[in-house]
């Protein structure tokens, strides 16, 4: 099955929720919507189930214009955030519900939930209530109800949302198998960049109802095609400044300087942003042509094996992401070094000018 949106509007009133939009999503493939809270994720979400319809644009399956369907005439799923789950049901009924209320067989309801239990490893919960389990096996209880309808189109809202980290972790994990197993078209909307990245699959980065990029994640993660999308990608927010190109040096705003004979020698002379993702500044150089930048602690973030350090180099607050514990006092002065190599450059309207090709998605 193919899933087309050709250029999608929605409109509530005055105000314009989804604008624009075209995706092409192939069959088995995993598709994830980034983006912030009130982007726009569910609802494009909500016109691709037919849960409501657009004000412009055309939705085709297999070449077919269903725009006009309603939810009950179209192959689909969704998952929310939520649990929904019937707490009266045990979880082989919560599984198998959808299907009896579509009358099949008893055999075919029994080989489907049977499989999809697998699938999601919760044999041994079968016979349980809901609220017996814990948040990841609810969660599973629910995605399994998803998959055992078989449909062409699962959406998944931020299922992993409520969840707390290890249990998230420990399905972000194993999505990615349970996706490649069922052959589906996947729609996946999360807030979190670390997540689409190991989710992998294509990614829609969405700001303010507008996709502003969309194909492989690793590639729209290394070279977004403006700032938009870098910023989007970015978490903690994407830490930028103003350069100056003139010749063999590029001056940076917060000091500095970059030799562009080794890095963007192809690029004019001119007024650029630099832009640069906190754990690509480090307080090591981590290689010779590592740019020094003298900076001020703000405060110091320690998270466990890793610490988040807000910078103030001169009128710019930066944020850098050091692994171990750094116990910095706020105002301590000390030198973040900028590894070159992972850089983006763009031009005055923030579009992508160069990324060194030799960059790696880490």
């Amino acid at each position: 099955m193919s899933f087309v949106l050709e250029k999608i509007g929605k409109t509530v009133g005055a105000e314009t929720h989804i604008a624009d939009v075209s995706l092409s999503l192939d069959h088995g493939s995993l598709n994830v919507l980034l983006g912030a809270t009130l982007s726009g994720k569910t609802s494009l979400m909500r016109l691709m189930a037919g849960l409501d319809a657009p004000t412009t644009g055309r939705i085709l399956i297999d070449g077919r214009d269903v725009t006009g369907w309603p939810v009950q005439r179209r192959s689909v799923a969704m998952v929310y955030q939520q649990f929904i789950n019937y707490p009266s049901f045990s979880v082989y009924d919560n599984i198998a519900s959808p299907l009896r209320v579509a009358g099949l067989p008893k055999s075919e309801i029994e080989s489907r939930v049977r499989q999809a239990a697998k699938l999601l490893r919760l044999e041994p919960y079968l016979d349980r209530k809901p609220l017996s389990l814990s948040g990841g096996q609810q969660q599973r209880t629910a995605i399994a109800r998803a998959l055992v309808k078989q449909a062409d189109l699962v959406l998944l809202d931020e299922p992993l949302a409520n969840l707390d980290y290890k249990l998230r972790e420990e399905l972000r994990e194993e999505l990615p198998r349970v996706f490649s197993a069922s052959g589906a078209i996947f729609v996946y909307a999360t807030t979190e960049p670390s997540e689409a990245l190991l989710l992998g699959g294509r990614t829609a980065t969405l700001f303010q109802g507008r996709v502003t990029q969309f194909g492989p994640t690793p590639q729209v993660y290394r070279q977004p095609h403006d700032i938009t999308t870098a910023r989007v990608f970015s978490d903690p927010p994407l830490n930028t400044m103003r350069a100056q190109k003139s010749g063999g040096t590029m001056t940076l705003s917060a000091g500095g300087r970059l030799d562009t004979a080794s890095f963007f020698s192809s690029v004019p002379d001119g007024d650029y942003v630099i832009g640069f993702r906190a754990h690509h500044l480090g307080l090591e150089p981590g290689s010779d042509d590592a740019i020094p930048i003298p900076a001020t602690v703000s405060v110091a973030e320690i998270t466990g094996s890793e610490s988040f350090l807000h910078l103030d180099a001169g009128t710019h607050r930066f944020v850098a992401l050091v692994p171990g514990v750094k116990r910095l006092e706020p105002g301590s002065s000390v030198t973040a070094f900028l590894d070159p190599r992972r850089v983006l450059l763009f031009n005055e309207a923030g579009t992508l000018v160069a990324a060194v090709p030799s960059r790696q998605a880490a």
